[in-house]
């Protein structure tokens, strides 16, 4: 039985990934720092600080800080006053208030963005913690994030359901002992086999997360 879920934001609950895409191939671009097909699936887990860093290995040679806030300047705008919910997320998730469920959110997202962004929306007064990367000192790509996440919601750790649009931190969650579910988008379309292989669940729409057991 579902006691508690455990949402990631961008791709997940908002139509973001594009925007955040963009964002950070643009710095890799502007300083001629070149990069793989992968790289959307690599950074997506990581946070903005674990993006930077890894940004440094590949070849970018700027301060941390700087990096972390070119990437700030240039996701702004949009997330302040653009990007959209996803389909049918903010009724689902009223529904599901309404009905007693718990809901968190765990991001990449700095809270600068993500804050603005769900108050923008409407739905942060639904959320019973919204987690940034960077509240816990870590990235969505070590396990322990998601234990302590579980632990601070007050639940087991396989007594919460996590949604992600990421094959990465899918599996990653899964091997926490979380339970998972995929979470489809279009950034995501070539992994859609291997999301529904890893994972408990895959949904496509959010209205199918109301018919899982």
């Amino acid at each position: 039985m579902i006691k508690a879920y455990l949402f990631d934001f961008d791709g997940t609950l908002v139509d973001s990934m594009p925007t955040f895409v963009s964002c950070m191939l643009r710095i890799l671009d502007e300083h001629q720092v070149s990069y793989g097909e992968d790289i959307v699936k690599v950074i997506t887990p990581l946070g903005l600080q674990g993006t930077a860093m890894h940004f440094q290995k590949m070849g970018l040679n700027k301060p941390l800080d700087e990096i972390m806030t070119i990437m700030k300047d240039y996701m702004m705008d949009a997330y302040f006053y653009h990007i959209p919910a996803k389909p049918h997320v903010i009724e689902v998730l009223r529904e599901m208030k309404a009905a007693g469920a718990k809901l968190n959110i765990l991001t990449a997202s700095p809270h600068i963005t993500l804050d603005a962004c769900l108050n923008r929306l409407g739905i942060f007064d639904l959320f019973d913690n919204v987690w940034s990367c960077d509240d816990f000192n870590t990235t969505k790509a070590d396990p322990e994030i998601y234990k302590r996440a579980a632990e601070r919601i007050g639940e087991k750790v396989d007594q919460v359901l996590f949604l992600d649009d990421n094959l990465n931190a899918d599996m990653t969650a899964k091997k926490a002992g979380m339970q998972v579910c995929g979470v489809y988008d279009p950034s995501s379309d070539d992994y859609v086999d291997a999301m529904k292989a890893a994972n408990d669940y895959y949904i496509y729409d959010f209205t199918e997360l109301q018919q899982l057991p």
